[in-house]
């Protein structure tokens, strides 16, 4: 990720038109001051279009899996851009539901294309009685069954990643490979 050098980028405030009326007509002095625009032209063009730099919708993309970095958020350089900038733009709607149901889906159709259903054996109980019975033990597995959606097939290993990444690390993850639903086989 660099920002070269581009031929024929004029700066916006050209040096020589600053130095004292002593170097206006001196050569070297107006020279040497282009030079300077040469190389700092790229610089001033990048601080000038800031904010453009830091929207994942407009940054050139190079920059994308940069701004991931910052969001905390894996962007595979395989995936096409536009998903990539996708994925960098609801980084945050993602963080929030980690950990949750809808967060997974919404992670698993986003990135793979794969219309998922999670089925979760944890929960949480409570009573107004003290001393009563603790809750039988809930089963510590997430299973996430998968089915194609805008890809046509589905990576296991890659919905495997994703659930793992998801998951809390005590909880054991299993993926189900479905095949295609009825509803999408006449399309």
């Amino acid at each position: 990720m660099t920002r070269a050098a581009i031929p024929g980028l004029a700066s916006r405030h050209p040096m020589g038109g600053l130095l004292p009326a002593l170097y206006a007509d001196d050569d070297l002095a107006q020279r040497f001051t282009a030079g300077l625009d040469t190389v700092l032209a790229p610089v001033l063009s990048t601080l000038d279009n800031l904010p453009a730099y830091l929207d994942p919708r407009l940054t050139p993309s190079d920059f994308v899996e940069w701004l991931s970095s910052w969001v905390g958020i894996d962007v595979a350089p395989g995936w096409p851009r536009e998903l990539r900038r996708d994925v960098v733009v609801r980084a945050m709607e993602l963080h929030r539901r980690r950990g949750t149901r809808r967060g997974l889906v919404e992670r698993l159709r986003l990135c793979l294309g794969v219309e998922a259903e999670v089925i979760d054996g944890g929960g949480a109980t409570w009573s107004v009685t003290a001393g009563s019975e603790l809750p039988a033990r809930a089963v510590e597995e997430v299973v996430v069954r998968v089915r194609p959606g805008r890809t046509g097939t589905v990576d296991e290993a890659k919905v495997l990643d994703i659930v793992r990444a998801s998951c809390p690390a005590h909880v054991a993850c299993r993926v189900e490979v479905l095949p295609e639903s009825p509803a999408h086989e006449g399309s």
